[in-house]
């Protein structure tokens, strides 16, 4: 069904114009004196039709075209920022040139282009985004690159300058809550260097790559504001990407999206937060991107690891993966940290002699600390994964372990975590994961979940116990007694040839003291504890571990089968160590009288 459109004229029409779906009733002189291509085509048509031409393929349409035919009556034609770009196309394919008439629509619309719309910041962008559905014609006429040459040049003017509105997060700006206000708010507050990145998120991703890389060409603007920007566009044009969820179906948006986003990340190192880098890797597994891009933000992530936080890093595997987190990747991540601290060798040759200098990694203390404590809590999260091979679980820890920390509390809760997960690992595994904390660097109440920990090897719960009478004795100002032999080669890990004369490593790691000894042990610690409570120095945790001691649940396991044959077969040294421990512990009364206190 065609719709007519008639010229209001006392004059019958000559020629009808077919665009599309619309017949237009008009007149061959008022047409034909501005458009070449109408000149050519009644030119060429002949017979019945001759009255009669079809350019249903005029850019823009019919609207576009009405346009055009208005401009040829002598009309008023209204061209704003919406329809410029469809007019401009339509002259160009009518052939409204100044060389068929001075003054001509393609003239008068390239004067309102750059005297209107490229001076004005939101026109621009507007303008550009209706050159969509307009390609390739015009990308040939040069719009959208003279848009992007606008925009660009006004993003990157001082701040100083910019009496333009914009768009912006008022909820970002010290100023949202004051009463005061004018026109679009400006003059009344500073101009925030990232000022022009919201508008431009309305831009679909291949116009906006083209905006941010004239941008940077410039050189004007810092990597922190263009890495802004592409948070914000991000955040934007990514559904659930803010949360770190990835919404079901929109894989193919975010392949297009993420690739572009990852391709014009500054190459420099905080430009972008760890957090919005770690975003960007879990949508590009979610769209299954190659290595090559998870290679770059992995390595990126790597260089500023110590911004990231646990749950961050739980990025899931993945699928047909057995395990529950993609470690691996955090695997790579720690690699990538800890290459920024590797030692620069360099050597210079001088006549025969080999000079070598070094110079310090580039790693801080405070930030290697803080990536240790990271992966000492990531390793607690993913430990509670029933299908976490251990493998996985010790190399990772073994990646930090050079980084020393005050306190191995964290590493030993992920310890506890795995051994609890992991109930049917062996004795060999147990002891594997057991030697990757420092018992001496446990705290108090880190010391006395350990020593009620049914899950660690018993050996693990002696060096506990030692070292904790050892601290007691240091804060007390008192010697370190001396330990029975039989305890003191079980923490040294030497072998107890007086017990036997075949060793096993199994049984070595496993194997415990006489009860006479550990008896004789505890009272120490505990006396010892309980003195410092008396001298006032940390007395409640002092009588909680005196009570613990006491406590026969303890050392339930310590008294098994194995260490009533320790008893039996235990040596004459250890005996008469153990002895002489419990005789010094009965030739002082107050010590006694402590111990018997509850």
């Amino acid at each position: 069904m065609f719709m007519c459109r008639y010229v209001a004229t006392e004059l019958a029409t000559d020629i009808t114009v077919n665009v599309g779906d619309i017949k237009f009733y008009l007149h061959k002189f008022p047409l034909l004196s501005k458009s070449a291509q109408l000149q050519k085509l009644v030119t060429t048509a002949n017979g019945e039709n001759g009255d009669e031409v079809d350019i249903s393929d005029i850019p823009g349409g019919p609207s576009a075209f009405e346009i055009c035919a208005k401009f040829c009556y002598g009309m008023t034609v209204t061209i704003n920022a919406y329809n410029v770009v469809a007019a401009r196309c339509a002259a160009e394919y009518l052939g409204m040139h100044e060389t068929i008439e001075k003054g001509n629509l393609i003239y008068k619309i390239e004067v309102f282009l750059s005297s209107s719309i490229f001076r004005s910041w939101k026109d621009s962008i507007i303008v550009l985004q209706t050159t969509r559905s307009l390609l390739p014609l015009s990308e040939e006429l040069k719009v959208i690159s003279h848009c992007i040459d606008a925009i660009a040049a006004k993003a990157c003017v001082d701040v100083s300058k910019v009496d333009w509105s914009y768009s912006y997060n008022r909820k970002n700006l010290p100023e949202a809550n004051g009463t005061e206000s004018n026109l679009n708010g400006l003059r009344n507050r500073s101009v925030p260097k990232d000022w022009w990145v919201e508008d431009l998120c309305e831009l679909e991703i291949g116009l906006y790559k083209r905006v941010v890389i004239t941008i940077r060409t410039k050189a004007i603007l810092s990597d922190e504001v263009i890495g802004e920007a592409l948070k914000a566009y991000a955040y934007r044009r990514l559904p659930g990407f803010s949360k770190g969820m990835i919404q079901s179906g929109q894989a193919a948006k975010y392949r297009s999206t993420v690739d572009t986003i990852v391709w014009l990340l500054p190459a420099e190192r905080g430009s972008v937060s760890c957090s919005f880098l770690l975003k960007l890797l879990k949508a590009a597994i979610y769209a299954d991107f190659g290595d090559t891009t998870k290679g770059q933000l992995i390595k990126k992530i790597g260089q500023q690891l110590e911004e990231a936080s646990v749950n961050e890093l739980l990025i899931r595997a993945g699928e047909g993966e057995t395990i529950m987190y993609d470690v691996d990747s955090v695997k790579k991540m720690v690699e990538e940290f800890l290459m920024r601290d590797q030692i620069a060798e360099i050597e210079s040759e001088e006549g025969h002699e080999v000079q070598e200098m070094r110079k310090p990694g580039i790693l801080s203390d405070a930030s290697k600390l803080m990536v240790a404590k990271l992966i000492d809590g990531y390793l607690a999260e993913i430990a509670k994964d029933p299908n976490l091979p251990l493998l996985k679980f010790i190399e990772l820890s073994e990646m930090v372990s050079g980084i020393s920390r005050p306190a191995h509390d964290a590493l030993y809760r992920a310890v506890d975590m795995y051994l609890k997960e992991h109930p049917g690992i062996s004795k060999s595994e147990r002891k594997r994961i057991c030697k990757l904390m420092d018992c001496k660097k446990l705290s108090v109440d880190a010391c006395m979940h350990a020593m009620q920990n049914d899950r660690l090897p018993l050996r693990v719960v002696v060096q506990v116990l030692f070292f904790e009478q050892v601290r007691v004795a240091a804060s007390s100002g008192s010697s370190t007694p001396d330990l029975p032999k039989s305890i003191r080669d079980l923490n040294n890990g030497s072998q107890r040839s007086s017990r036997s004369t075949t060793t096993n490593t199994e049984e070595e790691w496993d194997a415990v003291a006489t009860a006479e000894e550990l008896k004789a042990l505890k009272e120490e610690v505990a006396s010892l504890r309980l003195a410092n409570g008396r001298n006032g120095v940390d007395k409640a945790a002092s009588n909680k571990l005196k009570g613990m001691l006491k406590s026969k649940k303890i050392f339930t396991k310590l008294w098994s089968s194995k260490g009533e044959k320790g008893e039996k077969s235990g040596s004459d040294s250890s005996e008469s160590a153990g002895s002489a421990n419990m005789e010094e512990a009965k030739s002082t009364p107050s010590r006694n009288r402590r111990h018997s206190v509850s």
